[in-house]
């Protein structure tokens, strides 16, 4: 393999700078050209791909956001999208590609290596932590270190204020950043989309909490929760205890910029050289990931159907905790 090129797609995720950067050195490494896809699958099927040089990515190991840029794709999804974006890679004479990103960036790479043959090892670039086939994704550390500042703050104004805040969190299928934020954040309850607490069960908890004198209180709801946002939770929690002062904070986008965390830069560069190292000795249709401190590849396929289950003991903790 003599030509590979790199592309981040989906949500940003501080950490994938670092991971693009590994990915060019290390293809320089090993005496591989390098070119950088812009603005994902919207810019292969453009034909917007630079040739990349260890210049290129100096000095961006602790810049967050993407210097690749990132776009979603509709015509991507549609058989002309991808054989336009095949074309493309034909006439730049790249053989391999590496894919930053989630499970829709993932997806995309599998049907396209199916239909056109491009090998594609996957790097996981998402906040959300929900990929089968890793411990921990790239940009899901700075994410939970960043909400839990947010609601640190939180916390503080709740308890001048005697209030009772909501706190909507990022992870729409997956309460990896909650339950954590949650722990860390002192929080009287959190609300995932894996479990199945109800919304009866919330105004219960918090109604033992006020017979017990607590007079502020805090509640993390990852924003794919079954019982809804935040933001109609505490409108039906306002509504059974309405001497309840209730507030709610979406932390937001804030999440998914900043600079990455030490252990993001650590994780995206081990998984940048995983990639391009991964496709010199012929892997196709896998994603480098660390788990139990070990470089795993894992078929695209059983990242996108498998589902992660969130850990349990932090479940018990949280319940240990927020008696």
């Amino acid at each position: 393999m003599k030509r590979i090129g790199v592309f981040t797609s989906g949500g940003d995720a501080p950490g994938m700078n670092a991971c693009v950067r590994a990915v060019v050195r290390t293809a320089l490494y090993h005496g591989v050209e390098v070119y950088g896809i812009m603005r994902g699958y919207s810019g292969m099927i453009k034909g917007e791909i630079v040739r990349l040089d260890t210049t290129s990515v100096a000095n961006i190991v602790q810049r967050g956001g993407t210097i690749l840029k990132s776009a979603r794709s509709q015509r991507f999804q549609t058989k002309e999208g991808r054989q336009a974006a095949f074309d493309q890679l034909v006439n730049h004479k790249i053989e391999g590609l590496v894919a930053i990103g989630g499970n829709g960036t993932f997806t995309g790479a599998e049907l396209f290596e199916r239909e056109f043959g491009i090998p594609t090892v996957g790097a996981p670039g998402t906040i959300d932590n929900d990929l089968f086939g890793t411990d921990y994704t790239i940009g899901y550390d700075t994410a939970v270190n960043t909400a839990l500042e947010a609601i640190d703050k939180i916390r503080d104004t709740a308890d001048s204020h005697d209030r009772a805040f909501f706190v909507e969190v990022m992870g729409r299928d997956s309460g990896y950043i909650a339950i954590p934020c949650a722990i860390g954040g002192g929080a009287e309850i959190v609300l995932v989309p894996e479990t199945q607490q109800s919304l009866e069960s919330v105004i219960e908890q918090l109604q033992i909490g006020r017979k017990r004198q607590k007079s502020s209180f805090l509640v993390v709801v990852a924003e794919g929760e079954e019982e809804g946002n935040a933001t109609h939770i505490a409108t039906q929690v306002k509504e059974a205890i309405p001497e309840l002062d209730v507030r709610v904070t979406v932390v937001g986008h804030i999440q998914r910029g900043g600079a990455p965390s030490a252990a993001d830069r650590l994780l995206a560069s081990q998984i940048g050289i995983a990639a391009v190292e991964g496709l010199i000795n012929g892997m196709r249709s896998v994603m480098a990931g660390i788990v139990d401190r070990k470089l795993v590849y894992t078929p695209f396929h059983d990242c996108i159907t498998r589902k992660k289950p969130i850990n349990q003991s932090f479940m018990r903790m949280m319940e240990i905790l927020s008696t």
